[in-house]
């Protein structure tokens, strides 16, 4: 398996993951904010659509304007990355944050399947917002993995406590 399959593969299995718990709780719940973590659905979801289009499109390749015409990402960035979660409630409705979020993730994938090794290697491209991890092509998209995981990690405890226990299908 390449570089390029296995960074195509494991961000397909962390966004198939984190949709299969999204997809599991119920649009009534996406606004609950538990005082023990202080988080809604509807804020991570959007959290991820922004994130999504930074660590793995707009640093890769630049700005996209099919998303920018399909997604308010200038208004998400505000609600859902330097808000706080009390302050997105029905900001957006779970369904359109949803299909936002497949956009996001069908053109991450696609863009990750269009690069060659040696792109890997190249440094990101420069934005106004340096990238707080990542210096080169291959980091920022390895680093949206990582990144999505520990969000699918907060929405497991978040499904756990507004709504149930997620089944994984671990258990036979």
């Amino acid at each position: 398996m390449t570089e390029i399959e296995t960074i195509s593969k494991q961000t397909k299995d962390a966004y198939d993951w984190t949709n299969k718990l999204i997809h599991s709780i119920p649009f009534d719940k996406w606004d609950l904010m538990p005082k023990v973590i202080e988080t809604t659905v509807s804020w991570q979801v959007g959290h991820l659509i922004v994130s999504h289009y930074y660590h793995s499109v707009m640093v890769i390749i630049g700005h996209q304007m099919d998303i920018l015409q399909k997604i308010p990402l200038k208004e998400y960035n505000t609600f859902f990355t330097d808000g706080l979660p009390e302050n997105a409630i029905n900001k957006a409705s779970p369904i359109t944050l949803r299909n936002h979020l497949a956009i996001v993730q069908e053109k991450s994938l696609s863009i990750i399947k269009t690069l060659s090794v040696t792109e890997f290697n190249e440094k990101l491209v420069p934005t106004s917002t340096p990238h707080p991890i990542a210096q080169t092509k291959f980091e920022a998209l390895d680093w949206n993995i990582k990144h999505t995981m520990y969000h699918c990690g907060q929405l497991g405890i978040l499904k756990r406590v507004i709504d149930q226990r997620y089944d994984f299908s671990l258990r036979r």
